[in-house]
């Protein structure tokens, strides 16, 4: 009589595979939205930035030394046409720019640009931190909020100390 030899992986075996894969995935995963988080807030720093000099180069040409918002600089191609979009949303951050003294006796001219993150708390987060900049040209950082900071509660320049 002749037996037949199974081949294969036992069960035990498989469950240790699937613990381990598990165990894996739990470590790496926090990781992974921890570095889309950063990545979001470093898109957002750029945006600001490149709102800075659209701003400057709209007031330098067509505004006459006055500021605009971003369709009025997505308008003028100075901005993309992503972040330049009634609703402003670009990697997880919702953008807005308002100029002021607008009017022809208007003076001074000046422009508030903010970020802020779509979601801040969970799993969903799209950020940790607010970001604003006036036409001084410096981006302040603030603590998270879905809110947009204003001139009073900006108070930590990014990359000072």
């Amino acid at each position: 009589m002749t037996t037949k030899r199974q081949e294969g992986f036992s069960l035990i075996e498989l469950l240790i595979v699937v613990a381990i894969i598990g165990i894996i995935a739990a470590i790496a995963i926090p990781n992974l939205l921890a570095s889309k988080r950063a990545a979001n807030e470093g898109s957002a720093q750029a945006s600001l930035r490149t709102v800075t000099g659209a701003e400057a180069t709209y007031a330098a040409t067509v505004g006459n030394g006055a500021y605009a918002d971003l369709p009025g600089l997505a308008g003028q191609q100075l901005v993309d046409s992503v972040l330049g979009s009634s609703t402003g949303l670009k990697s997880g951050y919702n953008f807005q720019a308002t100029a002021t003294g607008t009017g022809a006796a208007a003076s001074p001219y000046a422009y508030t640009s903010t970020a802020s993150p779509q979601s801040v708390g969970g799993v969903t987060a799209t950020g940790t931190r607010n970001f604003f900049s006036d036409a001084t040209g410096v981006i302040y950082s603030g603590t998270g909020s879905t809110s947009p900071m204003t001139a009073a509660s900006s108070s930590t320049p990014i990359g000072g100390n």
